[in-house]
């Protein structure tokens, strides 16, 4: 789908939506045969000035408005053109991702940052300092620019196999080993300390003080520099002779260069944990959050059977994807890059269920889909005739069976999200049962393409059991160890009195909200017992507290109303 016409500045551009790579925003704009722009939020407000006519494509324009920069990079001061009033001055800087670094063996195994990295890494470091101290500044990130001129690697200075590592670790967004990557930072007006000390402002002592004193200052905030250098720090000489100071008489700096900017192994652990925490209390709060009035263009919020979903399209794989609650943000976690191929371990002998642990550190289970399929039952069995009668629920009956299970008090395992894999799937015509696709037919994705569809499999992720939703975004941690009964009965965990007993609570409950399983099994039962003790918990009357964890033949016995 053609995403809707936006206004960037001034200028309409047809080809334009948001995305959001390693915790930036930005809106990028198909700029067809000239490449592709991804402007930052702090660079829409000179979103004009950034396309690259304005600069760099015009080589008139470019040879008497820009200056070439000292450094190993390629590396350029350009005064924009002045569209409608704004005129801009601007750092455009190549990156190198994927080349091997220059000088000393210090650097082997450094790797410069890509485009994305960096802008990521400076845009927290930003935020950081501005929380914290204003004696050191960065410069802004405005825009990443990709000509579309596929370049012959050995002529970019690229090694293969660099350039892939970089390649596979960009979950969120495909770079390209035959494509440039220009870096637009705002220009920062000064001189660097070298140039400070060859005119006399300040000393070579000073000079150096000055340049261990700003690197110091941000490895304080859990930022490292490679590479330190007085010719990335910025001073401001004043009229007076002097370089500008703050109220304590500390110089004020500024650093530039960020191609091996990192974050020290403590702050990362510490970012990581973060995202991770959000992460928890968002999904808290996924039912009750405000969906906001304007989403991301690429997202919509659907309503199917009574459960909300944010839906888009996963663009690495020609997926789709449905992620349960009203926010947004909770998407781009159930991306299948980010957990499709991370190592996993089967949970099941029978089905295609597996436990995974995502590259956001985020305990996952999913499971293959069996809508379609025509249950191997023996018709002339009275409860397995049954079965075959009702065939396998969708994902989305799935789904909203076990929001309305809980809801009415009924513990379950939590959904997360539907995934529709883009490949193309057959089911053989002996094996293929219609009916699900025929009762779904009325509901449509924004692009009007029906949500369960026949030549597709979907995944259906449930998060995996170690305590609520509300514990653990109260505190992270492992509380509770999930134990189906069936394996709790065989371990001697439970009795095969409280084995019966459980089950025919279970199957008693659901009747009573109009719902029954056609299969009822131990397994498809959760108990929880303490991570660390392996104590089973039990309720108030001494019961094993339960969980269903299987949903694909409950059956309603008054239909769905939406």
């Amino acid at each position: 789908m053609r995403p809707a016409n936006r206004n960037i500045g001034t200028t309409v551009h047809p080809e334009t939506k948001n995305v959001r790579v390693l915790g930036v925003t930005y809106t990028h704009v198909n700029l067809g045969e000239e490449g592709d722009l991804y402007i930052t939020e702090p660079g829409l407000l000179f979103a004009d000035c950034l396309f690259p006519e304005n600069h760099w494509t015009d080589k008139e324009w470019f040879t008497q408005h820009s200056e070439r920069l000292s450094g190993t990079s390629s590396l350029y001061r350009v005064t924009t053109k002045k569209v409608n009033g704004r005129q801009k001055e601007i750092v455009i800087k190549w990156n190198r991702m994927g080349q091997e670094i220059p000088g000393d063996k210090e650097f082997a195994n450094a790797e410069f940052n890509s485009p994305f990295e960096e802008f990521s890494l400076v845009m927290d470091l930003w935020d950081t300092l501005k929380q914290t101290e204003r004696k050191v500044f960065t410069q802004k990130p405005l825009a990443i620019f990709v000509p579309a001129t596929q370049v012959e690697l050995w002529r970019t200075g690229r090694k293969e196999y660099m350039m892939q590592a970089k390649i596979d670790k960009h979950v969120e967004i495909e770079l390209d080993m035959h494509r440039l990557y220009a870096v637009i930072y705002e220009w920062i007006k000064g001189i660097d300390a070298t140039q400070a000390c060859e005119q006399g402002i300040i000393d070579e002592d000073q000079m150096v003080s000055l340049t261990l004193s700003t690197y110091e200052r941000i490895e304080r905030h859990g930022f490292d520099v490679l590479d330190r250098k007085p010719h990335h720090v910025i001073v401001r000489p004043q009229k007076n002779g002097e370089l500008r100071k703050d109220k304590e008489e500390d110089i004020v700096c500024s650093l530039v260069d960020y191609e091996l900017l990192t974050r020290t192994p403590e702050h990362e652990t510490a970012v990581k944990q973060e995202k991770r925490s959000d992460y928890l209390r968002k999904q808290r709060d996924r039912f009750v959050v405000k969906t906001p009035a304007v989403l991301p263009s690429h997202l919509h919020y659907m309503n199917i059977f009574g459960v909300g979903y944010i839906y888009g399209r996963t663009q690495s794989t020609d997926g789709e994807l449905w992620v349960v609650g009203k926010d947004p943000e909770l998407f781009d976690y159930f991306l299948p890059e980010r957990w499709e191929k991370a190592l996993r371990t089967r949970l099941s002998a029978f089905h295609e269920v597996f436990h995974t642990v995502t590259k956001d550190n985020i305990n996952l289970v999913w499971k293959v889909s069996r809508v379609g399929i025509m249950p191997d039952m023996d018709p002339f069995k009275d409860d397995e005739r049954k079965i075959i009668e009702f065939g396998y629920n969708s994902p989305f009956e799935e789904v909203a069976l076990a929001v309305k299970l809980d809801r009415e008090g009924i513990p379950t395992i939590y959904p997360r999200a539907i995934y529709m894999t883009g490949s193309r799937t057959e089911i053989s015509g002996f094996l293929f049962d219609d009916r699900r696709y025929e009762t779904h037919q009325h509901l449509v994705t924004a692009e009007g393409k029906p949500v369960l569809r026949n030549d597709h499999d979907y995944i259906i992720i449930w998060g995996y059991w170690n305590g609520p939703d509300d514990m653990l975004a109260a505190r992270d941690g492992d509380y509770f160890e999930g134990v189906n009964a069936l394996r709790a009965w065989r371990e001697g965990i439970i009795t095969e009195g409280e084995y019966v007993d459980l089950m025919e609570r279970i199957r008693g409950r659901i009747r009573g909200l109009k719902v029954e399983d056609l299969n009822l099994r131990g397994s498809h039962i959760l108990l929880s017992r303490r991570f660390n003790t392996g104590e089973l918990i039990r309720d108030q009357n001494g019961f094993p507290e339960t969980r269903i964890c299987n949903f694909e033949l409950l059956r309603m016995s008054e239909g769905w109303v939406e």
